[in-house]
């Protein structure tokens, strides 16, 4: 429920900038919080995970909610990167939680649990972004998905080839995708020059 409320409250300011009403807070919010996990329950074919526990949708409209009302003082520069490193660790539990879900559910091993965690904790962000016409996270040099990627590899991993230690993979694997990311926010890291095409101009 931390989690679903961190997203919902950053992909409310993500968007406030375009000068929002309380809808479309809500919406967004909601959308960010919840929009992997239900991308990826829909691919599982499985009940979609807040249609089984409605409180995943109170939290995130609460949280939206908060968000909108609270835009003042969450702009101020350190409750702002609060918000971030908040984010960093919802994502990190989404990606772990669902590889977790996916492998237990035998879809698509070895791959489908890595690609379903990275899908869980950024699903809802693209989503948002697209939908707000914003540059996705995929499309910007920030260090978003690729710690994301690696800590659902290595989980992975793990299972196959230490399953009697998942409890303890698990929570090395979210420190993992935790550390790195407030690593990137607190030294504004970005992907290196080098590994980015340039674009092309007529």
């Amino acid at each position: 429920m931390i989690a679903i409320a961190a997203f919902a409250m950053t992909g409310v300011l993500a968007v406030s900038s375009k000068g929002i009403d309380l809808f479309t807070a809500c919406v967004m919010g909601t959308i960010t919080a919840i929009g992997g996990g239900t991308v990826r329950d829909l691919i599982l074919g499985v009940p979609v995970f807040w249609a089984v526990e409605l409180n995943y949708i109170w939290v995130s409209l609460a949280a939206s909610l908060a968000a909108f009302f609270a835009k003042p003082l969450l702009d101020r520069k350190h409750l702002f990167s609060l918000m971030l490193y908040l984010d960093a660790f919802g994502a990190s539990l989404f990606a772990i939680q669902a590889s977790n879900k996916v492998w237990d559910l035998q879809f698509g091993l070895p791959i489908a649990p890595v690609i379903l965690g990275v899908l869980t904790a950024i699903g809802g962000g693209l989503i948002r972004d697209v939908l707000a016409g914003h540059q996705t996270l995929l499309m910007n040099r920030d260090l978003y998905a690729i710690p994301i990627l690696l800590g659902c590899t290595i989980y992975v991993a793990s299972l196959a080839l230490f399953p009697e230690h998942r409890s303890i993979s698990a929570i090395a694997c979210i420190s993992c995708i935790f550390g790195l990311r407030a690593t990137v926010i607190h030294w504004g890291l970005t992907v290196p020059h080098w590994l980015i095409t340039k674009p092309k101009h007529d």
